[in-house]
Parts: C-alpha cells; sequence; structure tokens
C-alpha cells in the first residue's frame, strides 16, 4: 500500500468503501479519503498524540484560513491551553521532497494564525521552526523531538 514512513507505527483503522480506502481520522471523528498525504497526516497525529503527548482536545485538522484574499487550509493546527495556536503542521506526500516552497507556504499562513512553532513534513523527513519574537523571523531548531506541549 503505502511506505513505512520516519515516524512510530500508528495504529490506523482503515476501511474499503465503494472501492475506495479510508482511514479513521481521530480527531475529525470520520473517515477520511486515504490519499498519500493524508497517509502523512494521521501517521503525524498519532505521532503527536501517542509519543508527545499533545492533547487531542487540542487539535483542528483542516482548517480554513484567510490568506491576502485567497481562502486556503492549513493541515493540523494545535493549540495551547489559553486558545493561540501553539504549532501549525504542513504535511506533503512522502513523494514530494520538502523544499523552500513548502517553507514559504507555512510561513505565509502563520502571517495570519502567529502559531509559535511551525513543522513541515513528509512522514520521511521533519523540520521545527520556532518564531522568534512578535515578528516572521523563524529559527530552524536541531531537535530529536519536537518541543514540550505548553
Amino acid at each position: 500500500m503505502y511506505p513505512d514512513l520516519n515516524l512510530p507505527t500508528a495504529n490506523l483503522k482503515l476501511a474499503k468503501e465503494q472501492g475506495e480506502i479510508y482511514v479513521y481520522d481521530i480527531i475529525r471523528k470520520k473517515n477520511i479519503l486515504l490519499t498519500p498525504e493524508e497517509w502523512v497526516r494521521q501517521h503525524f497525529m498519532h505521532y503527536l498524540i501517542h509519543t508527545c503527548k499533545y492533547p487531542k482536545s487540542l487539535f483542528k485538522v483542516e482548517t480554513g484560513l484567510q490568506y491576502n484574499s485567497l481562502q486556503k487550509r492549513s493541515d493540523i493546527q494545535i493549540y495551547n491551553r489559553k486558545g493561540s495556536v501553539f504549532m501549525l503542521v504542513e504535511c506533503k506526500a512522502f513523494s514530494i521532497p520538502l523544499s523552500e516552497q513548502t517553507l514559504k507556504q507555512i510561513s505565509a499562513y502563520n502571517k495570519t494564525i502567529e502559531a509559535e512553532w511551525i513543522v513541515i513534513t513528509n512522514g520521511l523527513t521533519h523540520y521545527a521552526f520556532q518564531r522568534e519574537g512578535e515578528g516572521e523571523q523563524i529559527a530552524f531548531i536541531k531537535r530529536n523531538q519536537l518541543p514540550e506541549f505548553i
């Protein structure tokens, strides 16, 4: 089916409906068509919840946002207990290399959202960046794990 990712194994619930494979999304609480990007998103969410211990109740998935005059969707938003977005995650299919364009995309979204952390992943490679101060500057953080949830 899809390749193993550079993430812990996730116990995904798959179902076949009308000849298509669906995955149960534990945040949206419904079956979602399984695409390569969804494969990455589901694994990364399970990693954040089960390994990093981020509270499932503070996740939003495929959230609409306004960027300039365009309507866009962010992949994963994780809120802190104060109600602000703590982390913004952009997922790409495992076959799509992460690039400067990927970082520009999530940085543009973050101008509206203002998350402290932004993460880009294709399931094989992951990069975390922390916003510095109140501006648009970000710093690449080399770590084995994402920040502890606040």
